[in-house]
């Protein structure tokens, strides 16, 4: 119930445009191949360190919810750049990307890594959710959250 009240207050704080209850969202094709290469990115650059991708990547008003607590943008960027984390390897399950709004779009899939920060290692697997919303013709990532698989 938690995470989902923080995912509708996630989409009312952007500022997302709501459809009626007979309305349906439609991503096209070339914003849809935009957020499913933007999400395979983002594990290429937390694997390799690179902070300058989230920087561009992450809204400024970003959310990340995790087992350890709720950080922002500035949180995650650090700690993506300090190296406190070695990516060995990772696997991404197929994307589902659902439009929740003109200007929104939830997705979820399955994540597998071999990751260790520090002496802690990170739970794996994962079911991850990612919001994206478009702002000034960007997509950016407003809210990225997992949940331990069991």
């Amino acid at each position: 119930m938690r995470i989902r009240s923080l995912l509708m207050l996630a989409l009312l704080a952007v500022g997302t445009s709501p459809l009626r209850a007979d309305q349906a969202a439609v991503l096209s094709a070339s914003d849809e191949s935009s957020i499913r290469d933007l999400e395979s990115r983002s594990w290429v650059a937390w694997q390799n360190h690179d902070a300058a991708f989230f920087e561009g990547f992450l809204s400024p008003d970003h959310v990340e919810i995790h087992g350890y607590g709720i950080v922002g943008k500035a949180a995650v960027v650090k700690g993506v750049g300090d190296g406190g984390c070695v990516v060995r390897r990772y696997s991404l399950g197929p994307f589902s990307l659902t439009p929740v709004a003109t200007d929104s779009v939830l997705v979820t899939y399955r994540a597998e890594q071999d990751t260790s920060c520090g002496t802690g290692k990170v739970p794996s697997p994962v079911w991850a959710t990612s919001l994206y919303v478009k702002r000034a013709g960007k997509w950016v990532n407003v809210l990225y959250q997992r949940t331990p698989v069991t």
